[in-house]
């Protein structure tokens, strides 16, 4: 495709890297931009550069946030001693909407997939053993999406937590067999972290 301008083509090909974002839909992106007041483009703009420049992980959980700690870890209320573990932010999320869990997280930041070059070493899993390790931790949830991805991360954290006084948990299957944490529905999610089992005895089944 031609673009009466080496401009718009630099923008379109910028916004087509965007997941799931076409040629076409990049081109109708940028087209939509420019018919706006130079004002919305300029704040769009900030606001991703913002986003990238001054975005913090927890020190605590790795969730993504404004502060040093995020707004779950600093709360009081919440059961510090309850750890659900994550594959990624957008699980955080979900389970948040559900309204069902008051304990905190920890976000390992992907799962162990050989086939993608991913290794435990790549997530964050020492400081979830380094978490349980100093004794405040006394349950770790395993909500990780039900793939084989998924179960085997599931049970290289019950190996690697194994030697600690520590309850291992994994969320109910009425997540199916294959799904996606981010995208069950939030009933389904909130049973499956109300009405979780024990690892050890899932591997068992």
């Amino acid at each position: 495709m031609k673009y009466p301008s080496a401009l718009l083509e630099n923008a379109v090909n910028e916004l087509a890297t965007l997941p799931g974002i076409g040629r076409k839909t990049a081109l109708r992106l940028a087209l939509y931009m420019l018919r706006r007041e130079p004002s919305y483009t300029e704040n769009f703009a900030n606001a991703l550069v913002a986003l990238r420049r001054d975005v913090k992980y927890c020190r605590t959980c790795h969730n993504i946030c404004d502060e040093e700690m995020c707004p779950i870890c600093a709360n009081p209320a919440r059961d510090h001693a309850l750890v659900c573990v994550v594959e990624n932010i957008k699980e955080v999320m979900a389970i948040e909407n559900t309204g069902q869990f008051k304990g905190v997280y920890h976000v390992l930041g992907g799962i162990i997939s050989p086939m993608d070059g991913i290794g435990p070493s790549d997530l964050q899993i020492d400081s979830l053993v380094a978490r349980v390790a100093s004794g405040d931790v006394k349950e770790v949830i395993l909500a990780l999406s039900t793939t084989m991805e998924g179960d085997t991360t599931n049970f290289f954290i019950y190996r690697k937590l194994s030697a600690y006084p520590v309850k291992v948990s994994v969320i109910a299957r009425g997540v199916s067999i294959g799904d996606e944490i981010e995208y069950a529905d939030e009933v389904t999610l909130g049973r499956s972290i109300l009405n979780r089992t024990s690892f050890n005895d899932s591997i068992k089944l």
